[in-house]
């Protein structure tokens, strides 16, 4: 009976896992510093690129400046 039931929840545990890992990257992204940096340098040659205009360019920085603050901020509580 337990081998039925591994083989019929295998596919939801594998949703399971697959949702875990991508938590995982995500939160390794929203707290690393190098990813946002590299996030501000590519918003600012979009801007001098005349991809975006200023109000975008201001609105996307200020919003990557705040993770950058809120990632050194757990830093240093750490």
């Amino acid at each position: 009976m337990f081998l039925i039931d591994d083989i019929l929840l295998a596919p939801l545990k594998g949703v399971i896992f697959i949702g875990n890992k991508i938590n995982e990257i995500m939160d390794h992204e929203m707290s690393d510093e190098g990813a946002i940096k590299e996030r501000l340098m590519a918003l600012q040659l979009k801007f001098e690129l005349d991809e975006i205009d200023i109000d975008e360019y201001d609105r996307m920085e200020d919003e990557l400046l705040g993770l950058l603050a809120d990632i050194r901020e757990v830093k240093e509580n750490n």
